[in-house]
Order: structure tokens, then sequence, then C-alpha cells
């Protein structure tokens, strides 16, 4: 039998207050996970692209490399780890520019580590670990190209989702946008599949909350709409998804 195939999941802790990292490491630990922990930015990207966590636990202000460099680092790498954001109170902006970055969910100072936690389970339960939003180079595994009408088709690996110019491949997790490939991070990706699925229902943000998010409560609406302005970024003029304001999203059929 395989030694690693019980091995606990790695989750990297990137934090330079060492009794916050502690507290964080104490909880993860409890909770059946194996611990990395860096105190600074460029340790912390050192330690992401060596050791392939499960997930990242990311302190926006670090020392040496603050933590939206470090994640834009890793995309550019074209890794897709999830990422979570601790960040002061009152700090919009480096919520905003750090899931603009890509980061999949954020928690604010001074926060619960039973809260930290459970979003750390909410992000892992849309993911398959580091590599699942990794493109397949199985050139047999390529998306079948748009066609007319929305809904979903058969597809190898699950539902393939369309809505005019865009195809999304639940199984593959790809998208197209017309003939062009959109990468998208795995929290943009399970959001236009939720508008997807039912397309031309208005969803509001708190249930996009917790369809996409796995929240039950309302955690503010510039998440969903900052990921959504991403996705609608990416995919282009060919973006299904339309505001119904005042209430929430919805795709066009």
């Amino acid at each position: 039998m395989d030694a690693d195939a019980h091995a606990p999941e790695l989750v990297l802790v990137v934090e330079d207050e060492a009794h916050i990292a502690e507290l964080i490491r104490m909880y993860l630990v409890r909770e059946g996970f194996a611990v990395e922990v860096r105190a600074d930015g460029p340790a912390g990207l050192a330690a992401a692209r060596a050791l392939t966590p499960v997930a990242v636990i990311l302190d926006v202000r670090l020392p040496g490399l603050d933590g939206r460099e470090l994640l834009r680092a890793l995309r550019a790498d074209g890794d897709w780890v999830p990422v979570l954001l601790v960040t002061a109170r009152d700090d919009e902006v480096d919520r905003v520019v750090g899931l603009e970055l890509g980061a999949d969910d954020y928690v604010t100072k001074p926060f619960s580590p039973r809260e930290l936690v459970a979003r750390l389970r909410a992000v892992l339960r849309r993911t398959s670990g580091p590599a699942a939003l990794a493109r397949s180079t199985d050139a047999a595994g390529a998306p079948a190209g748009p066609g007319a009408g929305a809904g979903p088709d058969a597809g190898p690996g699950g539902p393939v989702l369309r809505a005019g110019a865009v195809v999304l491949d639940v199984g593959r997790r790809r998208v197209l946008a017309g003939d062009r490939e959109v990468t998208l991070t795995t929290t943009e990706f399970d959001l236009l599949a939720a508008l997807l699925r039912r397309p031309g229902l208005v969803h509001t943000r708190d249930r996009l909350l917790a369809d996409v998010w796995g929240y039950q409560a309302s955690a503010g609406t510039r998440t969903v709409d900052v990921h959504v302005a991403q996705v609608r970024a990416k995919l282009g003029p060919a973006s299904p998804i339309r505001t119904v304001r005042g209430v929430g999203y919805t795709a066009d059929a």
C-alpha cells in the first residue's frame, strides 16, 4: 500500500505574526491537516513552489514580498493552488486586489479560527487539490465547440454547459469563449457553472455565496461582485452574465 495514500493534506500558512501563525497551525492540525509555516514572502513563495500544498493561507502584509505579489507570482507560474487571504479589518483594497489576482476567499483580522477552517474547507470542497485547474494536455479531452442553444450536453467527465458562444466542460474544468480557451480560477469556474446550470434564473448574491462559497449567511457582496467582474473580463464580449440591479446576477440562455 502507498504510504502517501493516508498522509494528511498539507496546508501552507504564510504569516509573519508568530502568535497568529501558531493559532492557525494549532486549529488546522486539530482538523487533521499537516501544516508548514513561513514568516515572510520569499520563504512562502519558495515553499509554495516546492511543497505542492492543497491550499495556502496567506497574509497580505508580509515582509520581503507582500501577499499580493506572492499570489501574483504563483498565478504567473500557472499554479492555481487555492489561496485564502488574511487581511486587515478595513482594508477593502487588499481584499479586492487579492480577489482580482485570483485568491479564492479571504478572512479579516481579527478572525475566528473556526471561521477560517470552515472557509478553507469550503474552498477545498470546490477543488481536488492544487492541480484542480491544470488544463488537460490530452488532445482527446478538448471540449466540444460552441453550438446553438443553452443547457447541458452529455460529456465523458460530466455535463457540458453552453450559453451562446461560451462552453463550459464541467468534467474537465475547461472553458471556451468562441474559439478561445479561457483560464479561470477554481472559484470563477464554479461561479460561472452555477449561473450556466440554470440560465435565465436570477441568483441573489446570498444564494451565490451559499452555492459557490458554501456560506449560509451573507459575508458581504464584494466577494461575489469582484468574481463576477473577473469572469466577465476573461470571457470578454462572449460573456452571458447579466446584472439584475438590486438583486444579483443571471446568465442569458
